[in-house]
């Protein structure tokens, strides 16, 4: 049999891993309520977001059911025909690597930016704050306007490294972080972050340019962390 090389498991999937295996060894039954976010975080020795991520992946799974403002339930297991493959990284790990590539593309396209690009800055800006809900348009704009910024280097592999990073978004985990997470009150404040950094790319200042994105994906990180509401007992996503 040929050796084949081993491939270190993202700490999250390792956290789901242990999760489903306590469910299958009948530490935590059909209906039960498992611990909260916080509380497996402080049992594991690791950071809320990557219990979210293991979490959330379970959901997609359909091993358990989050339900907003009272808790994590274990849920039926699912036929092995509904299971999802697995995503390598993480939501958070996506939006860390993206928070500081393109910081550097804004500072840099902030000393190559030309008029024109700030008009398709400002048309693109238009139609984002035009769109009240978030919705599949949403997306396709947000993601015209980080290519755009990377396209301002004039390098195809920038933009399509980019494109590439953002599109990682369309998956089962990121859907289902969105749909407890953005509204139309999180659009309205991610609209004014991209202008931020419209602002400052236009100013052609680097530094400003790079913190305004940086700080942008770092919101969006905070915006998917905030606390599922377990503490909110009376509160459920509607089903």
């Amino acid at each position: 049999m040929p050796i084949q090389a081993v491939e270190p498991r993202r700490l999250y999937r390792q956290i789901a891993d242990q999760l489903r295996q306590l469910i299958d060894a009948g530490e935590f039954a059909v209906g039960d309520r498992l611990p909260t976010e916080r509380e497996l975080a402080d049992q594991l020795g690791i950071s809320r977001p990557t219990v979210r991520e293991a979490l959330i992946a379970l959901e997609v799974e359909g091993r358990i059911r989050i339900r907003v403002g009272s808790g994590i339930y274990v849920t039926d297991r699912p036929r092995a025909d509904v299971l999802t493959a697995e995503m390598d990284e993480g939501p958070f790990e996506l939006l860390r690597a993206r928070e500081f590539i393109e910081g550097a593309i804004a500072a840099e396209a902030a000393l190559h930016v030309r008029p024109i690009d700030i008009e398709h800055m400002d048309d693109v800006l238009r139609r984002m704050e035009d769109i009240p809900h978030p919705t599949k348009m949403t997306i396709a704009v947000d993601r015209e306007f980080h290519t755009m910024v990377a396209g301002i280097l004039g390098n195809a592999v920038l933009v399509r490294c980019i494109g590439e990073l953002f599109d990682q978004r369309m998956n089962p985990y990121f859907e289902r972080l969105s749909s407890y997470f953005e509204n139309r009150d999180s659009w309205r404040v991610a609209a004014e972050e991209h202008r931020a950094v419209r602002d400052a790319i236009a100013a052609r200042d680097p530094e400003r340019a790079k913190a305004a994105m940086q700080e942008h994906l770092r919101q969006s990180q905070l915006r998917f962390s905030r606390n599922f509401g377990e503490k909110s007992a009376a509160r459920e996503v509607a089903e």
